[in-house]
């Protein structure tokens, strides 16, 4: 089966944050591709990234970035995938804000769903329902994988009433 999430991100630092996104996938059974795409260093890359992302079989683009973060949304304004961006706090970040902002403040007719600073797992799981939402069987898995978040919520809530 070939990649169905294409996780790319501004420079190899970010893998820290951005191995969340893929951990969460694999955990899902989802495949995808993971690789560094940079919007100011390598343009060209990012624009062929993008162009042919739906002709090479992917149905969401999860792209992190921090500082300027850029990345998101010129992939956004190359394809007509759903791209979902993870503002990164990086070394030469503003406390991470110039990320959020960068990627959230989207011009209308280039939407970039946006999760929370280095929320990368969010990215993931926000993919997995994009593409559940047309096949059954992925979507299973969210409703199972959202099951489990609730049992260890409950799991938290009888441990407490012991240690009363």
């Amino acid at each position: 089966m070939s990649a169905q999430v294409g996780i790319i991100m501004g420079s190899q630092s970010d893998l820290r944050i951005m191995q969340d996104a893929a951990d969460v996938l694999k955990e899902l059974k989802i495949e995808f591709e993971i690789t560094v795409v940079s919007a100011h260093r390598t343009p060209e890359r990012m624009f062929d990234y993008a162009k042919s992302a739906a002709s090479r079989g992917l149905k969401v683009i999860i792209a992190g970035a921090g500082g300027a973060a850029h990345l998101p949304g010129m992939v956004a304004s190359l394809t007509p995938l759903p791209v979902v961006g993870v503002p990164i706090k990086s070394s030469n970040s503003i406390d991470g804000w110039d990320s959020v902002l960068s990627i959230l403040q989207m011009p209308n007719g280039v939407p970039v769903a946006t999760v929370a600073l280095d929320a990368a797992k969010n990215a993931g799981i926000l993919a997995a329902q994009i593409i559940g939402s047309s096949n059954a069987e992925i979507l299973q898995r969210i409703v199972d994988f959202k099951e489990q978040l609730k049992v260890k919520v409950m799991e938290s809530v009888e441990e407490m009433k012991k240690k009363k």
